[in-house]
């Protein structure tokens, strides 16, 4: 079963990030690698990325004519996607330890960042599960 673990940040979230001294972003940084190169050697790492800042968002809905209208974030929005990681395990609770463990992944003074990390699993449209097409 895929999952996507999406991690959410506020804007004072990433300014203290931001804050980080170098040391603290390459441990950081080198903790989700190596949780990437085991997932990887598992086979049960898909993909994962990270975004672009929020104001480089746009929200896009289609016209009557098909045309794209765009706008840009809402100020009023407080969490926002940071990124997000794709895995493919065998149950739910695998997803979660995986989710666990980049939400453990140390900040400042090698503290666990405690990263809220949401945990959705991907719904295969082709699938022949009662579920499939549906939303969960």
């Amino acid at each position: 079963m895929k999952y996507i673990l999406m991690m959410s940040g506020t804007s004072a979230g990433v300014n203290a990030y931001r804050a980080w001294s170098p040391d603290e972003i390459k441990v950081h940084l080198d903790t989700l690698r190596t949780i990437g190169k085991e997932l990887a050697g598992t086979g049960e790492f898909v993909a994962t990325q990270g975004l672009a800042a929020p104001a480089e968002a746009k929200l896009v809905r289609g016209e009557k004519n098909g045309l794209p209208v765009t706008d840009g974030i809402f100020p009023e929005s407080k969490e926002f996607l940071l990124g997000y990681w794709v895995v493919d395990v065998a149950s739910p609770e695998r997803a979660y330890a995986i989710a666990g463990r980049l939400s453990s992944a140390p900040g400042p003074g090698g503290v666990p960042t405690n990263m809220p990390i949401e945990v959705r699993r991907i719904v295969d449209l082709n699938a022949s599960a009662p579920d499939a097409g549906h939303a969960p």
